[in-house]
C-alpha cells in the first residue's frame, strides 16, 4: 500500500506541475500580446509630433517611411524576433514594384517594412483605421479598401496610380485577409496583378516562413525566435496584357506556395 501511495503522490505532483506549467504558458501568451501593443504604441506616442509633420505633405512620405522602418525594427526586436532575409533579387532604388507576400500575422506589416528598403505604400483593409494611434497614421499614409464595396475597390487603382507616378511602390497581401490557420496559402485576389500589368511594374513575391508560428492571430500562441524571409526573383509584366492577370496570379502564388511547402 505504501508503494502504491508513493506512486499516487508522484502522479499527483506531476499533474499539479503540468497544470501549473500550462497556466504559466497562458499567462505568458496574454502578457506577450499586451507587450506587442505596448511596443506598437510607444514609439508613436514619443515621436507623434515628428510623425505628424512627416505626413503633412505627400512628397515627404519617404521620410515617414524611414520612421516606419525604425518603428517596425523596434517592435520586432522588442518581441524577441530575429529576422533573417534571403534575397534572390534585390529591388533597384528609384524603381516602382508590386510587393506581395503571404499573410498570417499582425507582424507581417513590420516584417515587410524591414524586408524592403525602397519606399512603398500599403493597400489594406479599412478596418485597421479604427485602431487607436496606429489607425490615425494608417488612414493617412496607406491606401484603404472596403472589399465589400465595388466603388472602393475601383478607387484603389486611382490612388495607387497617383502613388506610382510619385515614384513609390505598392504592397498588397493578395490573399485579401488572413486565412484559417490550417490553410497554408489562400487563393489570391486579382487586384495586385491587374495593377502591376496596367503600370508595367514587376511583381516581387515574398515568403514569410515563420510568422504564423511566432505571432499568429490566435491568442494563445507564439513566442520569440527566428523569422525567415525570402525575396524571390521578380516576375516581369512588360509583355503582359490584362488578359494575363490570372496567369500572373497563378505564377506568383505558385512561387510562394512552393517555398512554404519546401521549408
Amino acid at each position: 500500500m505504501r508503494k502504491g501511495n508513493c506512486f499516487d503522490k508522484i502522479a499527483q505532483y506531476n499533474y499539479v506541475f503540468l497544470e501549473s506549467m500550462r497556466a504559466f504558458k497562458y499567462v505568458f501568451w496574454i502578457l506577450y500580446r499586451v507587450w506587442f501593443y505596448v511596443l506598437v504604441a510607444l514609439p508613436i506616442i514619443l515621436l507623434f509630433p515628428i510623425l505628424l509633420i512627416s505626413i503633412s505633405k505627400e512628397s515627404w512620405y519617404p521620410f515617414f517611411f524611414k520612421l516606419a522602418r525604425l518603428w517596425a525594427r523596434f517592435i520586432l526586436f522588442g518581441m524577441g524576433f530575429k529576422v533573417k532575409i534571403r534575397y534572390q533579387q534585390k529591388p533597384e532604388p528609384g524603381r516602382s514594384y508590386m510587393f506581395i507576400a503571404n499573410h498570417t500575422s499582425m507582424a507581417d506589416i513590420m516584417l515587410m517594412l524591414i524586408s524592403v528598403k525602397s519606399p512603398f505604400v500599403f493597400v489594406g483593409k479599412k478596418e485597421l483605421a479604427r485602431l487607436p494611434l496606429f489607425g490615425f497614421f494608417y488612414k493617412r499614409t496607406c491606401i484603404m479598401v472596403d472589399r465589400s464595396s465595388e466603388k472602393s475597390r475601383k478607387g484603389v487603382f486611382l490612388r495607387a496610380q497617383r502613388r506610382l507616378k510619385q515614384g513609390l511602390s505598392i504592397c498588397i497581401f493578395p490573399e485579401g485577409g488572413v486565412p484559417e490557420e490550417r490553410i497554408i496559402l489562400d487563393e489570391f485576389k486579382d487586384g495586385a496583378f491587374r495593377l502591376a500589368i496596367n503600370h508595367k511594374i514587376p511583381i516581387v513575391p515574398i515568403t514569410f516562413f515563420d510568422n504564423k508560428k511566432r505571432f499568429s492571430y490566435s491568442l494563445f500562441s507564439g513566442g520569440p525566435g527566428l523569422m525567415r524571409v525570402k525575396v524571390h526573383k521578380f516576375l516581369s509584366t512588360d509583355h503582359l496584357t490584362i488578359e494575363d492577370t490570372k496567369f500572373l496570379n497563378h505564377q506568383a502564388r505558385t512561387v510562394i506556395l512552393n517555398a512554404l511547402k519546401s521549408q
